[in-house]
């Protein structure tokens, strides 16, 4: 128990490595050897509520908190579930995303994938940088509910350069949080190597843009093949047509000929 302890401890915040400031880079590794790996930057939009100036009715107010640079992390990893637990400004906030991997049956046959499967989000609206005089303050939770979110083939990585929403549902009345997600790098099983992501499996909106951006250029250049062939055709049946010799329809003309 003490030997499987350490190795959960066995963590790295390498957020200083990121030429971004609002992307942070985790690491997890046991047995020296890396085994879950995350890069995002992150953001959260809480909503709560403030007294009017009568102090009579309330008013909503929303608090953007950012994943903070210096973040306290732990982790563990699993042959079948993952899990990295992020906490910053004395943990008055807190998040944990737990990743769980699973086998299904395809029509090309068994197949496994890893997904994102909940998120668990504690903040504390007594805490003054975000939160500005709000009614009851206190500590509360916003978590997801049958979450699927991140799907990937088993072995490759997660990639995400778009923003991605994640709703959440708080105790505070339910209230609906906001997880925002951009630059996303994820792999939390089957690490090939130390601090080696493998092969990246795109989100659908990056392959959509992707496919937006080549598409123009695609068609550029096969309307440009299309100008070379068609000039190139009428090149050659004007070279070969003007080579022939042209008689006359007219037998008047025959005379001014030889």
């Amino acid at each position: 128990a003490a030997a499987r302890l350490a190795a959960e401890q066995e963590v790295e915040n390498l957020s200083g490595l990121s030429p971004n400031p609002e992307k942070d880079i985790f690491v997890v590794r046991e047995n020296r050897t890396t085994c879950l790996m995350a890069e995002f930057a992150a953001k959260f939009i809480v909503p709560y509520d403030v007294w009017a100036s009568n102090y009579v009715d309330l008013l909503g107010d929303q608090a953007d908190i950012p994943l903070s640079r210096g973040a306290e992390m732990k982790g563990k990893c699993g042959t079948n579930e993952s899990e990295l637990e992020l906490s910053w400004l004395d943990q008055a906030y807190t998040l944990k995303l737990s990743f769980l991997k699973e086998g299904h049956n395809t029509s090309r046959g068994p197949e496994a994938s890893w997904r994102l499967s909940r998120i668990q989000f504690t903040y504390d609206t007594s805490e003054r940088t975000y939160f500005k005089d709000a009614v009851s303050p206190g500590k509360h939770t916003a978590s997801s509910h049958r979450l699927s979110a991140l799907v990937t083939p088993a072995g490759r990585s997660y990639e995400c350069q778009a923003q991605q929403t994640i709703s959440l549902v708080s105790s505070d009345h339910q209230k609906s949080v906001q997880l925002l997600l951009s630059e996303v790098r994820l792999q939390p099983f089957d690490i090939p190597a130390d601090f080696v992501f493998s092969e990246e499996h795109k989100c659908p909106v990056d392959q959509r843009e992707q496919l937006e951006e080549t598409l123009p250029l695609i068609l550029g250049l096969i309307l440009g093949l299309v100008i070379v062939v068609t000039l190139g055709i009428y090149h050659i049946h004007h070279k070969l047509t003007a080579s022939q010799v042209q008689i006359p329809r007219d037998r008047s003309q025959y005379k001014h000929m030889g």
